[in-house]
C-alpha cells in the first residue's frame, strides 16, 4: 500500500521529462538572447552618450572660435607693451588653454606651405614673385582640429605664381 505522499514524490513520466528539458532549453535560449540584447543596449547607450558629448563640445567650440578670432584681431591692432595689449594677450592665452582642455588643437598654416584643400580654405589668390603657384602666402585664420576631426580649415591667401 502506497501513501499519497509517496505518489507525489515519484519520478515524472518520461514524456514530462522531455517537455521539461525542452522548456529549460528554451528558457536558457531566451535568457542568453535577453542578456545579449542588454549588452548591446549598454554599448549603444555608451556610444550615443559619447556622440552627444562630442557634438555638444563641437558646438560650444564653434561658438567660441569667432570670439578668439576677435581677440587675435584686437591684438594685431593694439600697441605692444600697453596694458591693453597685455590684457588681450592674457585673454588669448586663457581662451587657448580652456579650448585645449577640451582637446582642441590649433594648426597653423605657414607662408611657403603647400595649399591643401582638405586643411585650408583659399580666401584669395595673389600673384607672387616669392612663392610658386598653390603655395600659402598668408594665413588669415588658423585651422582647428578636435581629435581627428577638422572643425575649421585655415583661411589662407594662396599664390597664383609669377605675374604675367
Amino acid at each position: 500500500m502506497t501513501t499519497e505522499n509517496e505518489d507525489t514524490q515519484s519520478a515524472p513520466p518520461p514524456d514530462d521529462i522531455e517537455q521539461l528539458k525542452a522548456q529549460a532549453a528554451e528558457n536558457w535560449d531566451k535568457f542568453l538572447r535577453a542578456s545579449a540584447d542588454f549588452d548591446n543596449y549598454r554599448k549603444r547607450v555608451a556610444r550615443e552618450k559619447e556622440e552627444i558629448a562630442r557634438f555638444t563640445t563641437e558646438r560650444v567650440i564653434h561658438a567660441l572660435l569667432p570670439a578668439l578670432d576677435n581677440v587675435e584681431r584686437a591684438l594685431e591692432h593694439s600697441e605692444a607693451g600697453t596694458p591693453l595689449h597685455e590684457g588681450l594677450l592674457q585673454l588669448q592665452k586663457q581662451f587657448e588653454r580652456a579650448l585645449a582642455d577640451f582637446g582642441l588643437v590649433e594648426i597653423i598654416a605657414k607662408p611657403g606651405d603647400d595649399f591643401d584643400p582638405a586643411m585650408h580654405e583659399a580666401v584669395s589668390h595673389v600673384e607672387s614673385t616669392e612663392h610658386p603657384e598653390s603655395v600659402i602666402v598668408e594665413q588669415l585664420h588658423s585651422a582647428y582640429k578636435l581629435g581627428d576631426r577638422l572643425l575649421r580649415p585655415a583661411r589662407v591667401t594662396v599664390s597664383k605664381g609669377m605675374p604675367a
